[in-house]
């Protein structure tokens, strides 16, 4: 009998080392359409799909969360780096859904009920670290109690924005004590001692460390504010200015959303420098 040497291994005694790994039975097997729409199961998957890649964001900006704690802002920067690769595939995830008619949402709408992406706990985890918080985001969540424990911890946790100013700080840059000491369970709110330092730390060698952290950061904002407005275009298009699904304001409320900037005083400083 002849054997085929490049051909790959086919016979495996339990399931294959690929679904061991990547659990891939599972995972496609979580789509469970309530309608009979043939629609929904893009819906479906696409949202599922923004749901993995907010985990990954979110251990990403925790990684460079601690590498900042330790001083290793080249450590941080890569974190930042391979996020904003990742926020690229999320922003990319709107295109299945970005050409929906009101008519074709509004065949698997009620399919949602009371549900609405502004209750993703994980996507809740993206707009803390990025310093979008308030104890009031928490309620929605009282009825899981791991997921509510993990939010409550990343409320207290400085965001991400905080181990960066407390580093330069550390650095010798001059962050006012204030926003050093912030109660960081608050929303991070812009200051101009803030925005002095990064015109400074602009008006200064572009190879600086400091200057170039601000530009990964400034990178990750602008993709951020990328993925707002295209879900509000998404939106707007699927449902014009209805209310939204959740009971939520809709497109009203996502272009409140879309007009904010993270790291704000990144973007004002340029007007400084």
């Amino acid at each position: 009998m002849s054997h085929d040497h490049d051909a790959p291994t086919l016979d495996f005694a339990g399931t294959t080392p690929y679904e061991d790994y990547v659990h891939a039975d599972v995972l496609t097997h979580l789509q469970q359409p309530l309608s009979d729409d043939p629609g929904e199961l893009a819906f479906l998957v696409t949202t599922q799909v923004m749901e993995l890649w907010f985990t990954v964001i979110v251990h990403e900006w925790h990684t460079a969360g601690n590498r900042l704690r330790e001083d290793d802002p080249y450590g941080a920067m890569e974190a930042l780096q391979r996020s904003t690769y990742e926020l690229r595939a999320l922003n990319a995830s709107w295109e299945p859904l970005a050409h929906l008619t009101p008519a074709r949402f509004n065949s698997y709408r009620s399919a949602l009920g009371e549900g609405s992406g502004f209750q993703s706990a994980m996507y809740r985890r993206m707009e803390f670290l990025l310093g979008d918080k308030s104890a009031s985001l928490l309620v929605p969540h009282r009825g899981s109690p791991r997921v509510y424990d993990e939010l409550e911890k990343a409320l207290h946790e400085p965001c991400l924005y905080d181990e960066v100013l407390r580093h330069l700080a550390r650095q010798g840059l001059p962050v006012p004590d204030e926003v050093l000491t912030r109660d960081v369970s608050g929303r991070y709110e812009p200051h101009p001692g803030v925005e002095e330092m990064w015109a400074r730390v602009y008006a200064g060698d572009p190879q600086a460390e400091p200057y170039r952290l601000g530009e990964a950061l400034t990178e990750v904002a602008e993709l951020v504010w990328r993925w707002r407005n295209d879900h509000l275009v998404a939106t707007r298009r699927a449902m014009g200015a209805k209310a939204g699904t959740g009971g939520s304001a809709g497109v009203a409320w996502l272009e409140k959303r879309a007009a904010k900037q993270v790291f704000p005083e990144l973007w004002t400083a340029r007007s400084h420098v």
